[in-house]
């Protein structure tokens, strides 16, 4: 039996994810090389003492990643192609990417997909100019996605963007004056920092805990003059906060008595298997709901949908994206639209929510003991330090290993009051084995006092 079979993980997860995780290493590593047999599955069923089911389960992912093929009666076999290192997309850049799977999903289906939209050829509209706000058939199908999810929705209160950032732009440019205040928690999106900068407006900082932002500092904020709300509400950036219901319920109350504007990015609510209610389908008169494809699928998509309080509303944020932005690419915006309508999209989504959460149990080990926080479903960590730490420098030291890694400064509303943290995003390309020897060096610099 071969070598790379011993070191299979003594997961408590399913065990179909440890063999096809195995599998992965082992061609990742070259312990398996390009054109090697691999055990047959009944053998190795046996030799485990899992079902036989279990392994072909395994082995269908595998192949779906694009690691192994079949042969019919001669068996599986490692891919030639397999070897081939994967791109590392973390970088230093600071953005937080969606954990590529292995799988060949996402390609395909742009591939498949491009394909079905452009049969029309030249004469096709989605290579001309969009109406302001969006083609109809998009912000159709996005209406009828937001209903899904609770949010009551007419294709007239739809924008379509070039991603959450364009519509987070295009919302303060329209909503806002100089000199308004916008409440946001003590470390928050830098994004939003900046455009508050670019437009003068002031963030102030509200309360806050594990489970997000306190609804009594929010209303202490609107009694002292603050216009609106910013808030994450789902795996909060960076802090990994998530509001229950009863917090939401209890937020959108107090937005509601006193007609704050809510903007509710919402890069990350649609990831959990069991994701809650959106701000939106509770406060809707009061809230900008933004849900883009960048944090659940990929970045490369560069759509956003934006619900917006009124069908005035809508207009007067589609008449900032056509001065600004001109339109979402027309080709992106029709290509989420049709995977809502065939339902691609859920599996998508499903497949980076698989992979996000294989990579925490990969990470979870070496965090054992330290003060960190992470959504289960998730994929960065907001890992707190000692105060005489220096989460720079430390971030400087693991640049190197592929994460991407960003000191707490980068999200405070005020420098002087920055927590001591490190956000972690585990997305990107990197491979299972580069993330264990990342948390494994996290965790020795750690160990050693930083």
């Amino acid at each position: 039996m071969q070598s790379w079979l011993e070191r299979l993980p003594d997961s408590p997860g399913p065990k179909y994810l440890a063999i096809a995780d195995a599998i992965e290493q082992a061609v990742r590593t070259g312990a398996l090389r390009p054109g090697e047999r691999l055990p047959p599955q009944r053998a190795l069923a046996d030799r485990l003492g899992v079902d036989l089911t279990t392994v072909t389960r395994a082995y269908g992912m595998a192949r779906d990643a694009g690691l192994i093929e079949g042969a019919g009666r001669l068996g599986s076999y490692v891919r030639n192609s397999a070897g081939l290192p994967l791109a590392d997309l973390t970088g230093d850049n600071g953005m937080i990417m969606p954990p590529q799977p292995g799988s060949a999903l996402l390609p395909e289906a742009i591939r498949t997909g491009m394909t079905k939209l452009l049969r029309a050829g030249g004469q096709s509209p989605l290579l001309q100019y969009q109406p302001s706000g969006g083609a109809l058939r998009d912000r159709q199908e996005a209406a009828i996605a937001f209903a899904r999810r609770g949010i009551t929705t007419g294709e007239e209160e739809v924008v379509v963007t070039a991603g959450g950032q364009n519509a987070l732009h295009a919302i303060i440019g329209t909503m806002f004056a100089p000199g308004d205040i916008i409440c946001a928690g003590r470390s928050t999106y830098p994004g939003l920092l900046a455009l508050a900068r670019r437009f003068g407006l002031h963030v102030r900082v509200v309360t806050g805990d594990g489970d997000g932002l306190d609804p009594d500092a929010i209303q202490a904020a609107a009694l002292a003059g603050a216009k609106a709300v910013y808030i994450v509400p789902t795996n909060d950036n960076p802090t990994s906060a998530t509001l229950d219901i009863e917090r939401r319920l209890w937020l959108a109350a107090i937005i509601r008595r006193h007609g704050l504007i809510l903007i509710e990015d919402d890069a990350y609510g649609q990831l959990p298997a069991k994701p809650l209610p959106p701000l939106a389908a509770l406060a809707p008169e009061c809230t900008w709901h933004i849900a883009s494809a960048a944090k659940i699928i990929s970045p490369v998509l560069r759509v956003a949908h934006v619900r917006a309080p009124s069908a005035q509303a809508a207009r007067r944020l589609a008449g900032d994206i056509h001065e600004t932005a001109i339109m979402a690419p027309p080709l992106n915006a029709a290509l989420v639209t049709l995977w809502l309508r065939d339902g691609l999209f859920g599996e998508l989504v499903a497949k980076v929510r698989a992979e996000g959460m294989a990579r925490q149990r990969i990470a979870a080990p070496f965090l054992t003991g330290i003060d960190h926080a992470a959504h289960p479903e998730g994929y960065h960590i907001w890992l707190r330090l000692p105060q005489d730490a220096d989460p720079a420098a430390l971030a400087a030291r693991l640049s190197p290993t592929g994460l991407s890694i960003v000191p707490g400064s980068a999200f405070a509303v005020d420098p002087a009051t920055a927590e001591s943290a490190l956000r972690i995003s585990i997305g990107g390309a990197i491979d299972h084995v580069r993330l264990g020897r990342a948390f494994a060096g996290l965790r020795g610099m750690i160990e050693e006092g930083l």
